[in-house]
């Protein structure tokens, strides 16, 4: 099963992003092997709309799961229309959140966690 983490750099190593739609990266991680794609976020910039263009992004990766800090009602509204599962206040080492949810230690979210335009440099 692939699950996409939301992460400041490239590799397991990097510390998960806080933000959904405008998180540095994207790594798809297949559970089973530990094997992962690191896919920079081409939306992090978007003066708007990076929250469902993010959303997007991962439908199409063929993920299940998505872990992040944080998540908009944007966004959390195309993931669970792609029956994604959205799983929030995730921090830390990406490879230790990944370790978490295979350990079941991750609950899911029900509806977003932080307002439209969270993570905008302008406070947003």
């Amino acid at each position: 099963m692939k699950i996409v983490v939301t992460s400041s750099g490239p590799d397991l190593d990097s510390e998960v992003d806080a933000r959904f739609g405008r998180c540095a990266c994207f790594l798809v991680v297949d559970l089973e092997e530990m094997k992962f794609e690191a896919i920079e976020n081409p939306n992090a910039s978007l003066g708007g709309g990076a929250g469902v263009q993010s959303g997007q992004l991962v439908a199409a990766s063929g993920a299940k799961v998505v872990l992040t800090g944080n998540c908009g009602p944007k966004a959390f509204s195309v993931l669970s229309s792609a029956e994604i599962e959205v799983i929030v206040g995730v921090s830390g080492p990406v490879r230790e959140a990944v370790e978490n949810y295979k350990a079941g230690k991750l609950s899911s979210a029900d509806s977003a966690n932080v307002q439209e335009k969270f993570g905008m440099r302008d406070g947003g």
